[in-house]
């Protein structure tokens, strides 16, 4: 399955489906492990999500300019490894203070490589190849993320649920390694060695990254999309697990048998998602146009916004069940129709910094809608939180309908 060094399209699939699979490790037993093993309540659900955003607001765009001022490539390897420390600190101290300071290694992990990763595969293969890339691995992802769960099932079912969660971390770290060997960077040009020590240097990349919001004035429209994109997500995220526990009696209810529920919804979903993306891949083309973009955008936010609001009054288990099978499709199209407009007409030299920001304002959303949906879920209901990260959500709809072209943009 590994490619030899010098094939950066190859390995950027690869790289795409390992990381899926790996986090899918973790993330189809953490939600389950937060609530019965750590016990956390809802308010302190979103708050591990707050403080991973934080990290990640803090840290985005510093890395990203890192990236473009020294490495893609060895920004993406210590991120690699920084997200496998950070999901070990979490699966072996099951202590709310040691889950944040987990969040917080994890985050900085992911800002290294948000961005740098975008901004890598594109200067080795070309911009206009590059949208259709980010929706094959997309894609192909999805085999990855159901030979995981599962994996992760079946461990948390004969172990424990801290299995998965240490296997996957230490697979982040052979990950890291095989990057180390093989990853190639021969589309980035970066700093002179002489200048790399320089916070002007630094700052320079970080201004020219800012004045592509002058250049291209409909970035700012589109970032402040993602923004939104960020403001209604941590809410869902975090509590959606905490509404079914709440509202449902699952037949035979228990740690295992609720990690074969997340895992059975997340399988189903990614055979969905494949189709799905395919289907989306082909209508499309090669070449994606910025109105296929916006009218894609678009149609899968409403849909988004719709399922979300039944998903939190529905009644019936097999129908929130259905809902959520969508809404993790839904979701995992939008992300890379977004990217992909977000890396139109970039200047190379300030791409990750400008991809960067993109991850930024997703995360002031998340830490902004956050604790809000937090409080209201603690005060009154996970289902009135559901409801509000919904509502949360409605503003993208008269940002996208709106005009959103420029000159040289269809």
């Amino acid at each position: 399955m590994f490619d030899q060094k010098g094939d950066p399209y190859r390995l950027f699939i690869v790289y795409s489906i390992c990381t899926r699979a790996f986090m899918t490790l973790v993330f189809t037993v953490n939600m389950v492990y937060f609530v019965t093993v750590v016990g956390l309540n809802p308010l302190q659900m979103v708050l591990v999500g707050t403080i991973l955003e934080s990290a990640i607001f803090l840290f985005e765009v510093p890395t990203g300019v890192v990236a473009d001022t020294i490495s893609r490539r060895l920004s993406i390897i210590i991120g690699v490894f920084l997200i496998g420390l950070g999901f070990l600190v979490q699966a072996v101290f099951p202590v709310f203070i040691l889950i944040l300071l987990a969040q917080v290694l994890w985050g900085i992990g992911y800002t290294f490589t948000s961005g740098a990763l975008q901004a890598w595969i594109t200067d080795e293969i070309g911009e206009e190849q590059a949208a259709p890339a980010f929706l094959h691995a997309t894609q192909l992802e999805q085999i990855g993320s159901l030979i995981a769960i599962g994996l992760s099932v079946f461990l948390s079912a004969v172990g424990s649920l801290k299995t998965p969660m240490i296997l996957g971390s230490v697979l982040f770290w052979v990950l890291g390694i095989y990057l180390i060997l093989r990853m190639p960077e021969t589309g980035f040009s970066p700093v002179p060695q002489s200048e790399r020590s320089s916070w002007k240097s630094m700052g320079n990349t970080l201004k020219t990254g800012i004045n592509m919001l002058k250049i291209r004035p409909v970035l700012l429209k589109i970032l402040l999309i993602g923004f939104f994109y960020g403001f209604y997500s941590e809410g869902l995220d975090r509590l959606w697990v905490p509404h079914v526990l709440d509202r449902f009696n699952l037949p035979q209810q228990g740690q295992a048998v609720m990690v074969g529920w997340v895992g059975g919804l997340s399988a189903a979903s990614m055979v969905v998602t494949f189709f799905t993306t395919g289907i989306l891949r082909k209508w499309l083309g090669k070449t994606i146009r910025t109105y296929q973009l916006k009218l894609s955008l678009t149609i899968l936010s409403a849909l988004l916004i719709s399922f979300i609001l039944l998903f939190a009054g529905s009644k019936k288990l097999i129908f929130a069940f259905i809902l959520l099978l969508l809404i993790s499709v839904i979701r995992d199209m939008i992300y890379p129709l977004y990217i992909s407009w977000v890396n139109r007409r970039l200047d190379s030299s300030a791409r990750a910094t400008v991809l960067s920001m993109s991850s930024l304002v997703d995360a002031v959303g998340q830490i902004g809608g956050g604790p809000l949906v937090g409080v209201i879920a603690n005060q009154f209901s996970t289902q009135l939180g559901l409801f509000t990260s919904a509502l949360m959500l409605s503003p993208v709809l008269i940002l996208l309908v709106g005009k959103t072209n420029e000159v040289g943009e269809n």
